[in-house]
């Protein structure tokens, strides 16, 4: 393949589907597949999914029926459309396999998140296939090679932020969730592959990195030196890049909150004041029936520690609502555990059966008016909490990193850090920077300031 084709990635779901897309586009460069925002020009479309959530799989779909829809009736306008071929990527193509085949005829590709470094082997086949029958691919196995070690150096950053992958998969088994079914068992990266990754993106431009994981707080990937490093200690060689100002992670599991993170939180200053620890309920009753192996007394004090040692972070979290056999006194607990907590921001769930889970099994379901209901009443409580924590805020002066233009001719848009979206009027010679901006305006989803100081680029 020689020929200069046009790529269009959909991306749906969390920052780890955003972070596999954006490595499926470079892998596919060598090919000669340029990346285009518009799908009806694209030779190839591939929907990298998500079937975290209920009816994700009906989404994918659909959107396979609509782009099939625009190249009927681009050819029958004449258009000069592509012949384009259709793929799916990521957790609805590990999930459903050959089921995505025969529900949508017009797919060529299925492959699951574990597959993707086999990409160039995979469209070149497709695109050798010149006559007789029509060629379909699919590979949703769980290869015993690590697919990192197959990936180039990023070659192209979106912004001074970037994501991360650093473990993937998960072995906690909580009885509502697919993870483990769709993205395997726990595998933690070796240390020095990170830590190339990490100094390609500085090289970049990068100045912030959100190291991810489905379970990332429990990395313990194989240092430069022999043995395992934990994430704490990963951070710590990570602020060490040079042009690297700025460290996140996510997402975390209560029980892997280990000693040494809490100190990398006390004493690493690159390490940012936010932690998003997903908590799904208040009752011990109902974590004990998604088999989250934690209490909510355990995760209270888990905070409490957090907020000694960093009295200044910002908490975000997850929760589940109407999960099977809560009765309103449960409920009444995971209100009363959010409003001891105070969150700076969290999202929040109505329950939703995934096929294959132990929770599909259970009994006791909530009606669907009720979930919608504690919804609502949760929703109202944890937006009233980060409208006071943005609030809060107003007044205070902190270093904010410009990561794009706004829409507003003279804005730019950053983030604080503690996660929050920040629209100032500065200069655009100031993108990529971190920058002292003094809080002036709060809102319910952002905040707005003025410049003090335009620091020199990080």
């Amino acid at each position: 393949m020689s020929d200069t084709k046009k790529l269009h990635v959909k991306t749906y779901g969390c920052q780890m589907n955003v972070y596999d897309s954006e490595r499926m586009s470079e892998v596919l460069a060598p090919l000669g597949f340029e990346v285009t925002a518009n799908s009806s020009e694209a030779d190839l479309v591939i929907l990298n999914t998500c079937h975290i959530r209920e009816k994700a799989a009906e989404k994918v779909y659909s959107e396979l029926g609509r782009l099939k829809a625009d190249q009927r009736e681009a050819k029958k306008a004449g258009r000069n459309a592509p012949d384009q071929k259709l793929a799916v990527a990521g957790c609805v193509a590990q999930a459903e396999g050959e089921e995505v085949f025969r529900r949508a005829p017009s797919v060529d590709l299925v492959f699951g998140p574990q597959s993707y470094h086999k990409l160039p082997e995979m469209v070149t086949k497709l695109y050798a296939q010149q006559t007789g029958e029509r060629l379909r691919l699919i590979d949703t196995d769980f290869p015993v090679e690590d697919k990192f070690d197959s990936l180039p150096a990023p070659t192209r950053t979106d912004g001074p932020a970037a994501f991360l992958t650093i473990q993937e998969g998960c072995d906690k088994f909580c009885t509502f969730c697919v993870v483990p079914y769709t993205r395997g068992a726990e595998f933690s990266r070796p240390a020095a592959s990170i830590l190339d990754e990490a100094k390609a993106l500085a090289d970049l431009g990068v100045r912030e990195l959100t190291l991810l994981g489905q379970n990332v707080n429990a990395y313990h990937g194989q240092s430069p030196t022999g043995g395992d490093w934990t994430l704490a200690q990963l951070i710590d060689a990570l602020a060490e890049i040079s042009g690297i100002e700025r460290l996140r992670f996510t997402t975390s599991h209560p029980n892997d909150m280990t000693d040494d993170l809490y100190d990398a939180f006390a004493n690493q200053s690159k390490l940012m004041p936010y932690l998003h620890l997903p908590v799904q309920a208040g009752s011990d009753k109902i974590l004990d029936a998604m088999n989250r192996q934690h209490t909510a007394q355990s995760y209270r004090e888990i905070i409490e520690r957090l907020r000694k040692v960093r009295p200044d972070i910002a908490i975000s979290g997850d929760f589940i609502v109407g999960f099977p056999g809560e009765t309103k006194a449960d409920f009444a607990e995971t209100l009363r555990l959010a409003t001891d907590i105070g969150y700076a921001s969290a999202y929040s769930f109505k329950y939703s059966t995934r096929p294959g889970t132990p929770g599909a099994a259970l009994g006791d379901q909530v009606p669907e008016a009720e979930k919608s209901e504690r919804l609502a009443m949760l929703q109202e409580l944890l937006n009233a909490q980060q409208v006071a924590f943005n609030q809060s805020t107003v007044g205070m002066t902190m270093p904010i990193l410009f990561e794009r233009k706004g829409r507003q001719e003279g804005q730019l848009l950053g983030r604080s850090p503690y996660m929050q979206s920040i629209h100032v009027e500065a200069p655009q010679r100031l993108l990529g920077q971190i920058v002292d901006v003094q809080v002036t305006h709060a809102k319910a989803n952002s905040i707005s300031g003025d410049v003090v100081m335009a620091a020199e680029a990080a």
